[in-house]
């Protein structure tokens, strides 16, 4: 893996941790800093499910687009999950 694909990787996953909040709404209880670094672990968990199923990536406009929609669903699960724990707890 390329170091400047690690870069887009991070850059996608905070993006999409940012998204994640304003789509959500609410008042993040980890504030926009927790956010950015759900949206990374989100990132990286689309990106395995991604690879589990054998699609995305190539370096393609596509893959990027895809990589770009997994990081955010997977943003929108982290997010949505610290959420709902922190409001039970």
């Amino acid at each position: 893996m390329p170091a400047w694909s690690l870069f887009v990787w991070l850059a996608i996953g905070a993006v999409a941790g940012l998204l994640a909040r304003n789509f959500l709404g609410g008042t993040p209880p980890f504030g926009k800093l927790g956010d950015i670094v759900l949206g990374i672990a989100g990132g990286v968990v689309g990106g395995y499910v991604l690879a589990l199923l054998g699609i995305g990536g190539g370096g393609t406009v596509g893959g990027l687009l895809l990589t770009c929609v997994a990081a955010l669903a997977g943003a929108l699960l982290l997010v949505w999950l610290t959420k709902l724990i922190k409001v039970k707890g």
